[in-house]
């Protein structure tokens, strides 16, 4: 598979898959541009190579041609963010987009409409592939986030073209995830925080003999104490997933894969931040109250290990971070894989609450590696070759 590195953009237009799907505030201002700064790298490189760029992508799930959907929205802050104009064109395919793109200048960089207000984006239609592939002679993807998705833009349109290639942030997150899965130091540790056992289960048994530690938090640990016969009170529980946790530990034994789960936890009788809290021991939760954080021992135990480790993933919270009473145990991961990337651990954040935990408690800057998808990410994780990718491959 080849990298931007490979191609020669001297007087070619390059055709570049981005995900600039960011959010906006009610007044469709970019709240967030860190996809727009991320796909800055491969843009400029083009335009130093002496090419030119067609930039693709979609905006959030529209049902029909919204104006709020519109990537006329974030003209000025990729203009911002890349420091040259960008001419916006007004529609993905057509007679008039034709005319423009054939016209485009080497240094210049244009903006198709949403690629989501055509229902062939999502369908994968080859004819709507074939149509965007007209548009430059080398085709990149640089859209980790949109990876796992077979659309036209994604997946179908490489078959159009000689030279293809990935972009630099999708390079990042591929070297990021085999820094983890395949040519990670040791000892590895694993992250994983959430909900539910089922939305993970796929990735802990692709790692359970990838890793030497996982760390299991947030909701899902508390399945895993039921099933092991520990009084859980109201805390949210899979209970069709009991024998599942058993033998994920069962697994984890005959692999010699530590898993450690929390000791204590910080437990409340309702779900709110004004809650009254007590600290207890997580195979002894009383009725009517639910776990909604680990407690301080588990913090303590996690950090030391955290700390100890080489390579870390982490995907998933401790507990309901977003409210600042039981937001300590994500906190305190946070911290321990500051302190471990400070001694020179490789550490990769990655979904999207993870991502939203280490932007909110400032730790964005104090690790490795924060991956730009969330469901690309989680797939990854799981091994399965992602669409976008494989068909750079062929």
């Amino acid at each position: 598979m080849q990298t931007v590195r490979q191609q020669d953009f001297f007087n070619k237009t390059a055709l570049i898959r981005v995900d600039f799907n960011v959010p906006l505030d009610s007044q469709l201002n970019v709240t967030d541009n860190t996809r727009i700064i991320s796909a800055k790298p491969t843009i400029l490189h083009v335009l130093e190579s002496g090419g030119s760029c067609v930039l693709m992508s979609h905006l959030g799930r529209p049902e029909s041609n919204e104006n709020k959907f519109s990537l006329f929205n974030i003209v000025s802050e990729v203009e911002k963010v890349l420091g040259t104009k960008v001419e916006f064109i007004s529609d993905c395919i057509g007679e008039e987009t034709s005319i423009k793109v054939k016209n485009i200048k080497p240094g210049e960089v244009f903006l198709l409409e949403n690629l989501r207000f055509y229902k062939q984006e999502v369908n994968g239609d080859k004819g709507f592939a074939k149509k965007l592939s007209s548009y430059g002679n080398i085709y990149i993807n640089d859209a980790f986030g949109t990876a796992h998705r077979p659309h036209s833009s994604t997946a179908v349109i490489a078959s159009f073209f000689d030279k293809k290639c990935i972009g630099f942030l999708l390079e990042k997150e591929i070297d990021s995830i085999n820094a983890v899965l395949k040519n990670g130091k040791t000892p590895i540790t694993a992250i994983l925080g959430g909900a539910k056992v089922s939305s993970k289960i796929t990735i802990i048994n692709n790692i359970i003999n990838k890793v030497d530690n996982i760390i299991l938090g947030g909701g899902m640990a508390y399945t895993f104490i039921k099933a092991q016969g520990g009084s859980i009170g109201n805390s949210i529980c899979e209970n069709d997933k009991l024998d599942l946790a058993l033998k994920i530990l069962e697994k984890a034994k005959k692999n010699n894969t530590n898993i450690l789960l929390p000791v204590d936890v910080i437990a409340a009788p309702e779900f709110s931040n004004e809650a009254e809290t007590v600290e207890c021991d997580i195979f002894h939760i009383s009725k009517q109250w639910e776990g909604l954080d680990i407690g301080p021992k588990s913090r303590a135990l996690f950090s030391k290990l955290i700390e100890d480790s080489k390579t870390i993933l982490w995907n998933g919270p401790m507990g309901v971070f977003e409210m600042p009473t039981f937001s300590q145990g994500t906190k305190a991961i946070g911290y321990a894989i500051k302190a471990a990337t400070k001694k020179g651990a490789f550490s990769l954040v990655g979904g999207g609450d993870s991502v939203a935990a280490v932007k909110d408690f400032g730790f964005y800057n104090d690790v490795s590696y924060v991956s730009t998808g969330g469901g690309a990410m989680l797939e990854s994780l799981e091994g399965k070759i992602l669409p976008g990718i494989s068909a750079l491959q062929q």
